[in-house]
């Protein structure tokens, strides 16, 4: 596979998994809804990677470190809340963890998630 046809599966991966977090977010399924936030933010950077370094993009889910890898100047808060999104996959994959999501995720905090996932989401995208 060449570094072009992964750009656009990592890309195309990440339009998917942001409609995917909007349509669970729409039916209450609050915990999923984040999972699939961090999914679309870490294939939006990873297609950001590719593109800038021209290689495969680090095997990790950690978002802040994947932007550091990439060499994007982003600011503190930035940086907090890819960590803060970056929990959402260990939450979210991890039964000892998914408790913890669930009681999280309630619709103040998805919504305000939502938002800023999406707010980072289109700062990588726009950077394709």
């Amino acid at each position: 596979m060449t570094q072009v046809e992964a750009f656009e599966i990592w890309k195309k991966g990440a339009i998917e998994a942001l409609d995917s977090a909007e349509k669970l977010f729409e039916y209450g399924k609050y915990d999923h809804c984040l999972f699939m936030l961090h999914l679309a933010v870490e294939k939006s950077l990873k297609a950001l990677f590719i593109r800038l370094k021209n290689e495969a993009p680090p095997f990790t889910h950690n978002l802040a470190f994947l932007s550091e890898k990439s060499d994007i100047e982003i600011d503190e808060q930035m940086k907090k809340d890819l960590v803060e999104i970056s929990g959402f996959n260990v939450a979210g994959r991890y039964e000892e963890y998914k408790t913890d999501l669930y009681k999280k995720a309630t619709l103040e905090y998805s919504s305000k998630w939502m938002v800023r996932g999406k707010e980072i989401f289109n700062f990588f995208i726009t950077k394709l």
